[in-house]
């Protein structure tokens, strides 16, 4: 049975109302969602289009791993296909969609962004749509200036936005600032989901389980974070089975040790990195999998989980 979408119905009206204000006016409406990995972001930003169902959809999001200039707007042109009709030029628009082949040197900056902002402007036309803009946190500064430029666009758009909190963005100065300009436009709507509390918990485990006993214990594993509720009880299956799984020690490896003992000493990913002698990427792999070992929603949290545990200071951390 589907895990339901819990605690964010309040969202999820106040973005149906930003809709209504789309339809309505016809102006671009900005409306950010921002949290911590795992609390529903990208679930709520689904519904939201689903609710709308808009006669126009622009979805894009960044590079996972190498961020390049106009990520968003290259996703949304590779999904819509070809595109003959646009009032750009065929070099500039090959260059927005990240054609390898194409040269560098013609467009300064400020005319490649004119060019973004009335490509979008012609996807669009005056039809209600709603652009989506996954991970705004991890956008190439190109992307986040278009972004912001939309935000005060005259366009019938619901500007929907998900970003993780700006220190954990690639530019976290530029994130600010496109964020700013993104709360500051007329009607935005701005929400942070945090996570569930135990008693919504328990309304996830009613619906898939028609019980609520286990909801303190699975609130306490998982931080109350859907997604990782979600996982335990995809891994769990049944409420017996949930329960022997909430009985089992959670078991870390000798590198998780020595990676959380590091957490717990507040060290970034690039200390704990020269400190073990592995990749930053690694220390990023090894701090996801505590995340989701301690049901901690936080490096914050992870640490705090070590040190209510005192694990032995050998497995602290390598350094003297």
């Amino acid at each position: 049975m589907p895990v339901p979408m819990v605690g964010r119905a309040a969202a999820l009206d106040e973005l149906r109302h930003a809709w209504e204000q789309v339809r309505g006016g016809g102006r671009c409406v900005p409306a950010v969602v921002t949290g911590l990995p795992g609390t529903g972001k990208s679930t709520l930003a689904a519904a939201a289009v689903q609710v709308a169902a808009p006669e126009v959809v622009l979805s894009g999001s960044a590079r996972l791993h190498s961020p390049a200039p106009y990520d968003w707007l290259a996703a949304v042109l590779a999904a819509t296909g070809p595109h003959p009709g646009l009032p750009v030029p065929p070099d500039a628009l090959a260059w927005l969609a990240q054609d390898p082949d194409v040269p560098r040197e013609r467009y300064t900056p400020d005319a490649l962004l004119r060019l973004a902002v009335t490509t979008v402007r012609t996807l669009v036309g005056r039809r209600p749509a709603v652009l989506v803009v996954e991970d705004l946190h991890a956008l190439d500064p190109a992307s986040l200036s278009l972004i912001a430029e939309l935000a005060g666009a005259d366009l019938p758009a619901l500007l929907l936005v998900t970003s993780r909190p700006p220190d954990a963005a690639v530019n976290p100065a530029l994130t600010v600032r496109a964020l700013e300009r993104l709360a500051g436009a007329p009607g935005a709507v701005r929400r942070h989901l945090g996570a569930l509390s135990a008693a919504q918990v328990g309304q996830i485990l009613d619906h898939v389980y028609g019980s609520r006993e286990l909801a303190d214990a699975v609130w306490r594993r998982t931080g109350g974070n859907p997604y990782r509720i979600t996982e335990l009880l995809a891994v769990a299956g049944g409420p017996d089975a949930l329960a022997e799984h909430l009985r089992q020690p959670v078991e870390l490896t000798a590198r998780e040790r020595e990676v959380l003992g590091c957490l717990a000493e507040g060290m970034s990913n690039k200390q704990i990195a020269a400190a073990l002698g592995i990749s930053v990427r690694t220390v990023t792999v090894h701090v996801s999998n505590l995340l989701r070992k301690t049901g901690a929603v936080s490096r914050t949290e992870a640490a705090l989980w070590a040190v209510q545990r005192a694990l032995p200071a050998d497995t602290r951390t390598r350094t003297g």
